[in-house]
């Protein structure tokens, strides 16, 4: 057979036509099947298909998942850049979403002749085991608590190699000085603006909801002595807080609870935190969790919630973070949340996009990730950094092309009276944020 045929009726040849009938148009990346032939565009990033497994895995599992899945378990890969390859995917996908293709039975049929050609019949592949499974009723306590496992207690040595000296896993707060070697003091930065914004004094009584590895609850003690209750689900996370709260003679500010948001007693504290939290309560759960951030405020109290969101239209997260990465993971548009929280008695004073600041910090998660790849593998092996890599490097471009979006959300339990006892302008909480 002469190379002019072979390359016509390769695998990548008869892969391409599958993909251009899903897609409605030309294949927007190059294409290399595990046979060797080629087919797509010259430029850019080319996709491997290495296996026939990783064909059928599509075939069992359509869509974003299933490529997913065939990317992890290194059944299909990307020979160049990651990110590009992706765009060029999402930028096809826009193009042709007033007109999407509409196979019938016909399109089906051939597809799956096509396939049995190729020789990718066959029974159902394994789950790949960094997929989370999750038992039991939705956002039922024993279920959230193996949400948060599966991804909070990787373990900790793992998060002390991917993040900075901070071990803020948070969006940062990027000046337009800083360089790429700033990821820790564009957290820092992060952390001293939500103190202001709670108005922080020494003594004032701070509940920090799902505090993570304890970035702003050791930076509100340290920097401005207040009291912190600190409160996580993860037994990872809670370890890791204590000891650096012993390390750094914390013990007579801070205390650290290990349970669930629900379980929280007390309340009159100055101020509330949720970092990034609010997005594993649930939606039909987050009204109650609203209501639980005013009941635990005092009067005149401000809470700050810092959180994911999605636009109107958007996905948000996707197949893959929720089988990978978060579990059960919701995201609204803000002005759904700013809603649930007004209706929970607290007055919204302020909002702030940090959009365009995630894309920097992810990106700097993402240059960690590769520059120490062989460290990360020997820890937690090639399929996890897998997952990592697809997660970061896709989720960089989300908040690029405003798929996802975070925000800053400061709120106040008004006195009865109606006193907010908030500062006339914001304009102090900025100043000279990079030298606190």
């Amino acid at each position: 057979m002469t190379p002019d045929r072979t390359a016509r009726t390769g695998a990548a040849h008869r892969l391409a036509a599958l993909v251009e009938d899903a897609l409605g148009g030309p294949l927007p990346v190059r294409l290399r099947a595990w046979d060797g032939t080629e087919t797509g565009p010259a430029d850019g990033p080319v996709v491997v298909v290495r296996s026939r497994r990783a064909l059928r895995r599509l075939l069992w599992q359509p869509g974003e998942l299933g490529l997913a899945q065939a990317y992890v378990t290194g059944e299909l890969d990307v020979d160049g850049d990651l990110a590009d390859g992706l765009r060029r995917m999402w930028a096809a996908a826009r193009e042709r979403r007033t007109h999407p293709p509409r196979p019938g039975l016909t399109d089906r049929v051939r597809a799956a002749a096509t396939a049995a050609r190729l020789g990718a019949v066959g029974p159902r592949p394994p789950v790949p085991a960094s997929q989370a499974r999750l038992r039991g009723g939705l956002h039922t306590r024993s279920r959230d608590r193996a949400a948060i496992s599966h991804h909070y207690d990787l373990s900790n040595d793992f998060y002390r190699l991917l993040l900075d000296d901070t071990m803020a896993y948070s969006c940062g707060l990027w000046a337009e000085e800083h360089t790429d070697a700033d990821a820790a003091a564009a957290q820092r930065a992060k952390l001293e603006l939500v103190c202001r914004k709670l108005g922080l004094t020494a003594g004032a009584r701070l509940l920090d909801v799902g505090c993570g590895w304890g970035s702003l609850t050791l930076h509100a003690a340290e920097h401005h002595k207040a009291r912190v209750t600190a409160v996580t689900l993860a037994g990872e996370q809670a370890a890791h807080v204590r000891e650096q709260v012993r390390a750094r003679g914390l013990e007579d500010r801070v205390d650290v609870v290990h349970q669930d948001y629900r379980d929280i007693t007390g309340g009159d504290y100055d101020a509330v935190s949720s970092i990034e939290m609010g997005e594993h309560v649930g939606d039909a759960e987050y009204p109650a969790f609203a209501a639980s951030l005013h009941r635990r405020v005092r009067p005149g109290g401000r809470v700050l919630v810092q959180q994911m969101s999605r636009g109107r239209n958007a996905p948000g997260g996707g197949a893959f973070i929720e089988a990978y990465i978060a579990p059960d993971m919701h995201m609204r548009p803000l002005g759904e949340t700013v809603q649930l929280l007004e209706d929970a008695g607290l007055e919204v004073r302020h909002t702030e996009s940090l959009r365009e600041h995630y894309v920097l910090t992810v990106a700097a998660w993402e240059r960690t990730l590769e520059e120490r790849w062989d460290e990360f593998t020997a820890l937690v092996g090639e399929e996890t950094a897998r997952v990592w890599r697809l997660y970061l490097v896709g989720g960089a471009l989300a908040f690029e092309q405003r798929r996802m979006g975070v925000d800053q959300i400061l709120a106040v339990r008004p006195t009865a009276e109606g006193a907010a006892g908030m500062p006339a302008t914001p304009a102090r909480w900025y100043e000279r944020l990079d030298a606190s």
